[in-house]
């Protein structure tokens, strides 16, 4: 009768480590990812966070026409620009996740300040939009940014 107890409850418990994460908490991942992906814009270089965060076939649009593809690419793009001088801040104000929670997108508004060599500053604010895949090491990296 114990080993029957016994495993029982051993398989419950294997069942339980194998449950997908529900969507609130798909959500949340993806809320701490952004806020993640925000702080290392500032602690190291804007160019290393869109790097890092990148899906290896990530896109980003820039400038009205600018459609950058793949992550090294990505790289190239901030590298050029010399983004020593700017920071950018950002919070999701939505959240949707697919049925399936392979992907999620988010939106919300951005804040983009430069700081010129003369010392003027030029603040850009606007929505962004993001869209995210699910690594199957569980993180998130955006396809579309």
């Amino acid at each position: 009768m114990k080993s029957i107890l016994y495993s029982a409850a051993a398989i419950l418990i294997l069942a339980s480590c194998n449950q997908k994460p529900g969507v609130e908490e798909l959500k949340t991942q993806v809320y701490n990812t952004e806020k993640a992906f925000e702080k290392m814009t500032a602690e190291k270089s804007i160019e290393e966070a869109f790097w890092y965060y990148a899906d290896d076939s990530a896109v980003i649009k820039r400038a009205n026409d600018t459609v950058i593809k793949g992550k090294e690419n990505i790289r190239q793009y901030y590298k050029a620009r010399n983004q020593g001088n700017a920071s950018v801040s950002w919070t999701p104000d939505f959240i949707e996740t697919s049925g399936d929670g392979t992907l999620a997108y988010t939106y919300g508004k951005y804040k983009w300040v430069v700081v010129s060599d003369s010392g003027d500053t030029s603040v850009f604010k606007g929505v962004f939009h993001t869209v995210w895949r699910r690594q199957p090491d569980g993180t998130w990296r955006y396809v579309w940014d």
